[in-house]
């Protein structure tokens, strides 16, 4: 096998190889909480990527490269005024994704697989005009915390930004990032229009309003025993698309 994590590829690693597919971990650059880093939702989309393929490989030979994280991603009113938190505008992400896959089109490279971290990014409308323009080229997108059930084994019921979840799964990857005694509890405040606090409606969260602390669900009862469990399960899913996707 020829390196799958792109990061530390050379010339000759990716010349001698023959990928069946591409696989573009896609995050954002936002607080966390207080406990967990900026670039939270990089690290575990990139590190689910990256074990996603390996498990490809070693249960069918299929070879899959996995880019460098894609770092930036839409943000919500109220989260774009806090410090160092980067927004990206759609037409910016149609950009850069048009970009990548007009750049492996032309390589003969016809598969790619957006692993993506970020609630915020929807890659939907893009993927549907790029099947217009490549018509021999697959784009499919995956939010990988929503692929698999949460509940058997996160205990948590409100765990969207923050949480137990994503606390747990980047105490699994990456212990040496997570500060659990700066954490915050994660409350949340309802909006003022019940009818969007029961997504009768959709609107962008004013997440200032929503969040003290900028998470949305308490960490408190994360383990790294939680996080290898799930990211187990979501892995797995994942490496399935990826054995299906060769043949596709």
């Amino acid at each position: 096998m020829n390196s799958i994590d792109l990061r530390s590829a050379n010339w000759k690693d990716v010349k001698e190889a023959s990928y069946d597919a591409v696989v573009l971990p896609w995050g954002a650059f936002e607080p966390h909480n207080y406990h967990l880093p900026y670039l939270t939702d990089c690290y575990l989309s990139h590190h689910i990527a990256l074990e996603s393929a390996l498990l490809a490989y070693e249960k069918s030979g299929v070879l899959c490269a996995v880019l460098p994280p894609v770092y930036f991603g839409s943000q919500n009113p109220g989260q774009w005024d806090l410090p160092l938190c980067i927004h990206t505008n759609s037409e910016t992400q149609k950009a850069i994704l048009c970009d990548i896959v007009d750049s492996l089109h032309g390589q003969g490279l016809k598969k790619l697989v957006i692993v993506n971290g970020h609630g915020g990014n929807t890659f939907k409308t893009y993927i549907r005009d790029l099947a217009k323009k490549y018509p021999d080229f697959t784009v499919i997108a995956v939010d990988w915390w929503s692929i698999v059930p949460t509940g058997a084994y996160f205990e948590e019921k409100i765990d969207e930004h923050g949480g137990e979840q994503e606390t747990s799964v980047l105490l699994h990857y990456r212990p040496d990032l997570v500060k659990m005694e700066q954490a915050g509890n994660g409350k949340t405040s309802p909006l003022p229009m019940e009818s969007i606090n029961q997504k009768v409606g959709w609107l962008p969260r004013p997440w200032q309003q929503v969040s003290e602390d900028t998470g949305i669900g308490n960490p408190a009862k994360s383990t790294a025993e939680k996080g290898k469990r799930y990211a187990e399960a979501v892995v797995g899913k994942i490496a399935g698309l990826l054995v299906e996707l060769k043949a596709w």
